[in-house]
C-alpha cells in the first residue's frame, strides 16, 4: 500500500504561481503513470496532467502551456508547477498513481486546496 500526500496548495492572486508536491510513502518507479486531478465545487473530477514512467506528459487543454508536471523517482515525488493561474483553476487538487496504463487509478492522495483570487 502506497500513500500519497499532497502539499503546496494555498491562496494566490490571478496571474500568480504555485507548485504542488506529491510525496509517496514508497517507490514510484513501478508506477506506469502518475497524475494530477482537480475537482471544483459542483464539477466532476478531471485529469489535469499526467506523466508516464518514461517521462511522457499530457495535459488537459485548459492548462496546456501554463502547468508543468514532473516526477523525481529518486525522491518518490511528483510535482505540478502552475503558472499564470486563473480563477477557473480554483479546485481541490489530487495526486494519483497507477500501475497499468489502461487500469483505474490505484492510489489517491487526500487533496490540497488551490484558491485563485482576483
Amino acid at each position: 500500500q502506497v500513500q500519497l500526500v499532497e502539499s503546496g496548495g494555498g491562496l494566490v492572486q490571478a496571474g500568480g504561481s504555485l507548485r504542488l508536491s506529491c510525496a509517496a510513502s514508497g517507490s514510484i518507479a513501478s508506477f506506469n503513470a502518475m497524475g494530477w486531478f482537480r475537482q471544483a465545487p459542483g464539477k466532476q473530477r478531471e485529469l489535469v496532467a499526467l506523466i508516464t514512467s518514461g517521462g511522457s506528459t499530457n495535459y488537459v487543454d485548459a492548462v496546456q502551456g501554463r502547468f508543468t508536471i514532473s516526477r523525481d523517482n529518486a525522491k518518490d515525488a511528483v510535482y505540478l508547477q502552475m503558472n499564470s493561474l486563473q480563477l477557473e483553476d480554483t479546485a481541490v487538487y489530487y495526486c494519483a498513481a497507477k500501475y497499468y496504463g489502461v487500469s483505474p487509478w490505484d492510489y489517491w492522495g487526500q487533496g490540497t486546496q488551490v484558491t485563485v483570487s482576483s
